[in-house]
């Protein structure tokens, strides 16, 4: 997100989540933790979730999960997670919260949530999130019974086969007609007129969907 724009920089606070989507780049994200004790935290909710998945027999470092990503060309997991956490910006992380945890100040914050969309969105709005910005490759209708989800997506094969779906289309990138600060502006720009009442393509279609954690891991 540009500067100009950035809701960090006009008081606001920024959750990121999904544990699964940062293993393998997890050293990254914790070297931008505002303090040891906050990296450490980051260190435990990975190390959490990999002693889970081993118990059940899975391995997540040994390649990638998700059929789709593979189809898409994603080679590994570490190279997923480096394009995840590529969407968070260069902020200091405040503090790693659990899931559904409430965001306690203003600041960017990492909350230990599962890989799962519905859930994970679940868990940002009982933290008190006010609305999502869901960024998609391949394309999701997801929405949320609680909160505005703003779907976002830079394929442009996805965008023409699901515009009744997306709300944001920066796939001009890939054609070096858009540039960063640009799309940015973009997607600050939705988010202010959602905010400001405007639906989502989500709201128009009633896509409500909602789900909580559940015990065990959830990809």
């Amino acid at each position: 997100m540009c500067k100009r724009y950035h809701y960090l920089h006009a008081g606001g606070s920024i959750v990121i989540g999904e544990t699964t989507e940062i293993i393998g780049a997890e050293n990254i994200l914790a070297s931008r933790c505002n303090s040891t004790e906050t990296s450490d935290k980051l260190y435990e909710a990975i190390q959490r979730f990999e002693t889970e998945i081993e118990r059940m027999g899975a391995d997540m470092r040994g390649g990638n999960p998700s059929p789709g990503n593979i189809a898409g060309g994603l080679s590994t997991i570490e190279e997923k997670s480096l394009g995840c956490i590529s969407k968070c910006g260069t902020h200091p992380i405040q503090d790693v919260i659990g899931y559904a945890e409430h965001v306690p100040e203003h600041g960017l914050y990492f909350m230990d949530s599962p890989g799962n969309d519905i859930e994970c969105v679940s868990g940002m709005a009982a933290g008190g999130v006010h609305l999502v910005c869901f960024t998609t490759g391949r394309g999701t209708p997801t929405g949320s019974a609680v909160v505005p989800v703003i779907k976002i997506t830079a394929n442009k094969f996805t965008y023409s086969n699901m515009e009744d779906n997306m709300d944001v289309d920066v796939s001009s990138m890939l054609a070096g007609t858009l540039n960063l600060e640009q799309a940015g502006e973009q997607i600050w720009q939705e988010i202010y007129e959602v905010a400001e009442g405007k639906l989502t393509k989500a709201e128009i279609l009633g896509h409500q969907e909602f789900s909580i954690n559940r015990i065990g891991p959830s990809l």
